[in-house]
């Protein structure tokens, strides 16, 4: 009995922990333990990006572009601590018609530009009559009223040129005829960028074309005015069966009792109001272009209400050049010697060579046959498109002088030359 007691008391001691291992216990933490794995643990997978959806455009169906909204209009931040507004002062008002209004004109500055600045076209040649070219500004100095002027400008570049030309209607029929062949030809001497207009005359002056190009226009017209006539040759009959008054019976008409007087018409050469009219039109071309006044004429001058002096001046006055080529009567080889000579109730014959050396024309063409004068009209575009150009400030006299009109000479230090220029200007009127 004794026996079995002890060992039952002993399996209970093995059981039981003492009090110092179980604070042990309480104080230390168990270990995790590790599960033995076949296989490595996969990584998380990586999240997508998100597409983004194309957002809708409202669009104009006409336009295909996007209609943006109106923009809103800043609004000024508030300020609650802001005061009232001040008061608005009182307004005064008066009876009507005490306070005179300004007007318009009053309210606007005026500008008053002086023009000052002189241009001087020349032509030089040599002793056959053949253009020079290559010259430069020092070959050439100007006088005004003989004082010594400064070049500020020059060029020998090509001008575009506003050219009017001036047809005579009023000369012999065989000239007329003649000068409607070479059409052609004075189309084919103006280059794309020149402006024409046309202009004829003979007891009066008519505008047949304003300012155009040499195209299909102005071609049209000039076939058009293939069917003009000039004057008869002969004077007028005055008696006789030719006579236009009829079958005549002892120096009477058949059927007048009386035997009537006939006067035959009038006759007139305009020439001074044909070159006036193409004046006034050609000074409100641009002043970037030469103009020219191109005559096509027998020379005569009757009958005109405007003066030789009065319409050089305009001229001269507008930088305006005339240049001519002479036909019939104007072309005879002894023409520079009946030039001088007037005969009552016939005319002036000299007064467009005096126009063409007076603004810087000259020469005037003298033609007789078809084929020089289409050579003509060639030479005298190209001339005057292609001439030197001299510009200055003109310098005040040491002596001043209230002439209007100034004196100009231009020289070129090389011997053999001729030039030919304006032989002077007026002064341009003030513009406001």
């Amino acid at each position: 009995m004794a026996a079995q007691a002890s060992g039952s008391q002993a399996q209970p001691a093995q059981t039981q922990p003492s009090q110092n291992q179980a604070a042990q216990a309480d104080e230390i933490p168990d270990a995790p333990t590790v599960q033995p794995s076949a296989t490595p643990a996969e990584p998380p997978p990586i999240p997508k990006p998100e597409e983004k959806k194309p957002t809708t455009v409202d669009r104009n169906p006409w336009t295909n572009q996007p209609n943006t909204p109106p923009a809103q209009p800043a609004t000024a931040p508030s300020d609650d601590n802001a005061g009232p507004p001040p008061p608005m002062p009182p307004v005064k008002t008066v009876p009507p018609g005490s306070v005179k209004a300004p007007r318009a004109q009053e309210e606007l500055y005026t500008y008053v530009v002086h023009t000052n600045f002189v241009q001087v076209p020349v032509t030089v040649q040599d002793r056959d009559g053949r253009r020079v070219d290559g010259l430069l500004p020092t070959d050439f100095s100007v006088k005004e009223n003989g004082t010594p002027q400064k070049l500020t400008f020059f060029s020998s570049d090509p001008f575009a040129l506003s050219v009017a030309i001036v047809l005579d209607l009023g000369m012999q029929d065989a000239a007329l005829q003649k000068v409607n062949q070479t059409f052609p030809a004075l189309i084919g001497a103006f280059a794309p960028y020149d402006e024409i207009a046309l202009y004829t005359y003979s007891s009066t002056v008519s505008e047949v074309s304003d300012f155009t190009a040499a195209g299909q226009k102005l071609t049209a017209l000039l076939n058009q005015m293939k069917v003009e006539r000039g004057r008869n040759n002969g004077v007028p009959v005055m008696s006789g069966p030719l006579a236009p008054n009829g079958p005549i019976v002892n120096g009477i008409p058949v059927g007048s009792p009386t035997q009537p007087v006939y006067t035959p018409p009038k006759e007139a050469h305009v020439l001074n109001d044909a070159i006036l009219r193409a004046a006034l039109d050609l000074r409100k071309r641009d002043r970037t272009r030469r103009k020219i006044i191109f005559v096509i004429s027998d020379g005569r001058e009757y009958g005109s209400e405007a003066s030789f002096r009065d319409v050089l001046k305009v001229l001269l006055s507008n930088e305006i050049q005339v240049k001519a080529v002479a036909l019939d009567s104007g072309a005879l080889p002894v023409y520079d010697k009946l030039e001088r000579l007037h005969l009552p109730k016939q005319g002036y014959d000299e007064i467009l060579p005096k126009y063409a050396s007076a603004t810087g024309g000259l020469p005037v063409y003298k033609e007789l046959t078809q084929s020089s004068i289409e050579d003509s009209y060639a030479q005298a575009m190209g001339e005057a498109r292609s001439q030197y150009t001299l510009g200055y400030t003109p310098i005040a006299p040491k002596t001043p002088t209230a002439k209007a009109y100034h004196d100009i000479e231009v020289l070129v230090n090389r011997p053999g030359l001729k030039i030919y220029t304006k032989a002077g200007y007026y002064p341009a009127l003030a513009t406001r």
